[in-house]
């Protein structure tokens, strides 16, 4: 499952929040949608790795953390913030 490898990888940041919401089924008929989900996914990470950086920055930690992930799914969003 992509939430598992997504899950993996963000432990690299040592997130003392870490939850990823498989949201796909409320875009069902909207582009990117796939029958069985992994398509739309939210992220919401807490990371002492977060502390002086802007949040694009953040954003873009994030999305290397995920590496060749990020291609595989058609919607990302992310809620980040420092702890």
């Amino acid at each position: 499952m992509i939430a598992d490898k997504m899950r993996t990888r963000l432990a690299a940041l040592r997130p003392t929040t870490l939850e990823i919401r498989d949201d796909s089924e409320s875009h069902r008929g909207h582009a990117g949608f796939r029958e069985g989900g992994e398509s739309h996914f939210h992220i919401r990470i807490a990371s002492p790795m977060f502390k002086g950086m802007s949040r694009l920055q953040q954003h873009r930690l994030v999305h290397a953390t995920l590496g060749d992930i990020v291609p595989q799914i058609h919607a990302l969003s992310l809620d980040l913030s420092e702890s």
